[in-house]
């Protein structure tokens, strides 16, 4: 019996560069030759000798909901599909993976404009980060502010780099050099300079509609991919897990790339978006009953980087049924509601994290029962900042916050 190894994958990608057919190795020519269907966007479909006798179709729209049922429909035959440059740098080839395993797909890739970028630019790729808003959304890239950063952005289209350029200005970020290298590896290339604050004030015509985006960024810290944010990042009326607090909690959640975080009772948000800055890959579910909190919370995620937060209005613990099981939960407010701590307890993954904080004497004895039931660790957390006191300074307490943390068996 063959090993998975073995198996003949399902679908063929092979990877195209900007410069068409010249650079596609003979082996890839011969799959074109011998596939059934041939899959792929505009484009790439038109590039296609009109001798090929072969079916091609259109990547469907949108692609996510209907791929599935493509591959269905072409199911037993020998299928190719077309993607631009290397299908695995936020292309058609991880789509598919996730959607069919990696046995199933055999990837042959060309030169990724990420590359070819890094080599225009002569950066290594060590020192830099790669961001895609490829039918994504920019304020992504405000993640990744740091003075003297490099960033390698792969555009949307045409107008990308002029909305890149008013989110930077926006940030403080306006001294950033700007390159904006347009259809690389063709004979078309071109290369354009300036500064964040010039692009966003006059957007230059004749941008490419394929184009990557070089970015050496220039302005103060306004952020920490480190736990921790002040108090004043987020937009809040109160309801915020303060900073030593949230620290304190996102040390022990301790989030780790592709994990799931439910923010239960997320008041501003500040703990599932810390969550989701701390690696590219975290995603957080912040419910929060309050809809003016809830758009609030909107708000501090795109300006902080991580649009993608998904906020959930709803009530806990019934806001939490039909959502994907977590791999940590925080509860910042609510913990009493009927049934609330066990559904969280329940729904955690294996391995999974769990914080709640409580400040009145109710949460408090819930917490306390919790913790001798199950174990963890209890911890009363009391922080005092100095303040005026007439011509003096002293300590002002804020109001102390008991802490139950747990993880699961």
């Amino acid at each position: 019996m063959p090993s998975p190894d073995d198996r003949e994958p399902l679908i063929t990608v092979i990877g195209i560069g900007a410069d068409g057919w010249t650079s596609v190795p003979e082996a890839s020519w011969r799959r074109l030759l011998t596939a059934d269907v041939i899959l792929g966007g505009a484009r790439h479909l038109a590039m296609l000798p009109d001798t090929l006798d072969v079916v091609r179709e259109p990547w469907p729209s949108p692609l996510r909901d209907k791929l599935p049922a493509l591959l269905e429909r072409h199911a037993g035959l020998d299928v190719v599909a077309l993607a631009s440059g290397d299908p695995l740098v936020s292309g058609i080839g991880s789509t598919l993976i996730a959607l069919l395993g990696d046995g199933a797909v055999r990837i042959e890739p060309a030169l990724s404009s990420v590359a070819l970028a890094r080599a225009r630019m002569a950066w290594p790729s060590e020192s830099l980060d790669v961001v895609s808003v490829v039918g994504r959304d920019p304020r992504a890239v405000l993640r990744t502010l740091a003075p003297g950063h490099r960033v390698i952005v792969l555009s949307s289209g045409a107008h990308t780099p002029a909305e890149l350029a008013g989110l930077l200005t926006e940030a403080g970020y306006g001294d950033t050099a700007m390159t904006v290298l347009g259809n690389l590896g063709t004979i078309e290339e071109s290369r354009r300079a300036g500064t964040a604050a010039t692009w966003s004030a006059r957007p230059p015509d004749g941008v490419p509609a394929l184009n990557v985006v070089a970015l050496e960024l220039r302005g103060p810290v306004v952020a920490s991919w480190v736990a921790g944010l002040p108090d004043d990042a987020f937009e809040h009326d109160g309801q915020l897990t303060k900073r030593d607090l949230r620290a304190s909690a996102l040390a022990r959640l301790a989030p780790q790339p592709g994990q799931l975080l439910w923010d239960v009772g997320a008041g501003a948000g500040s703990v599932g978006i810390e969550w989701m800055r701390a690696h590219p890959r975290c995603w957080t579910i912040a419910v929060e009953s309050d809809p003016e909190r809830a758009g609030r919370i909107g708000r501090n995620a795109g300006r902080l980087g991580v649009p993608t937060l998904r906020v959930v209005h709803g009530r806990a613990p019934d806001a939490l049924a039909d959502l994907p099981a977590p791999d940590a939960v925080f509860v910042g407010g609510g913990a009493t509601a009927p049934g609330l701590l066990d559904t969280c307890v329940d729904r955690l993954a294996p391995g999974g994290r769990l914080v709640v904080h409580g400040v009145t004497l109710e949460t408090e004895s819930l917490l306390a029962t919790a913790y001798g039931a199950r174990g963890g660790e209890l911890t009363r957390l009391s922080v005092e900042h100095a303040a005026p006191i007439g011509s003096f300074s002293g300590w002002t307490p804020a109001r102390a916050v008991t802490q139950w943390s747990w993880s699961k068996p």
